[in-house]
């Protein structure tokens, strides 16, 4: 991992864009700020979406609500971007930290149930009116995703409360056991 480390630190993307603006006065900050921005219409519009699809608001049709999606999207697109950009000014901070591993895990775990629902379920979910009721594993899938974006902002949160190397080990078991305990 060192190495993924000194490489990253060393790209020409992050020598000559991103560290310059990151380590300035208002850098950080900024990112910061947007960052909090793209987590909110990511949260407000799938987690909408997913309380649509646990039966709260019945009287909203689910497609109306998922007009709102792209919104998300780009919150979540603004995320990546500005968490690109920690990533790669402090990698020391993200690299080894278990918290951003388990935040990893549940993006991708996010991101598979979201396949799933446009798979297998977003074409009968999608022509339901007001009032209707979704299906079960519909449901399931929404709980999921709620689920799963909360861990992930809880991981988030807990990046800057835990430094590798801070328990003696990296271990995730570790550094949940430190956190929870």
């Amino acid at each position: 991992m060192y190495e993924f480390q000194n490489w990253l630190i060393k790209t020409l993307l992050s020598v000559n864009v991103v560290r310059p603006f990151m380590t300035s006065k208002w850098g950080w900050p900024i990112c910061e700020s947007l960052h909090f921005l793209g987590l909110s219409l990511l949260i407000g519009t799938i987690g909408a979406f997913d309380l649509r699809l646990l039966g709260v608001g019945k009287r909203i049709p689910i497609s109306a609500l998922h007009r709102l999606i792209p919104w998300g999207v780009a919150g979540y697109a603004l995320n990546v971007i500005t968490g690109s950009m920690f990533l790669t000014t402090e990698p020391n901070q993200y690299i080894l930290n278990p918290s951003f591993h388990l935040k990893l895990l549940f993006m991708t775990m996010a991101g598979l149930n979201i396949l799933v629902f446009y798979t297998l379920y977003w074409r009968r979910v999608s022509l339901l009116g007001p009032g209707a009721d979704t299906p079960l594993p519909a449901k399931a899938i929404g709980g999921i995703s709620l689920f799963l974006w909360t861990g992930i902002i809880v991981f988030g949160r807990l990046l800057t409360f835990y430094r590798p190397g801070a328990c003696g080990k990296n271990e995730t078991a570790t550094f949940l056991w430190t956190c929870f305990k």
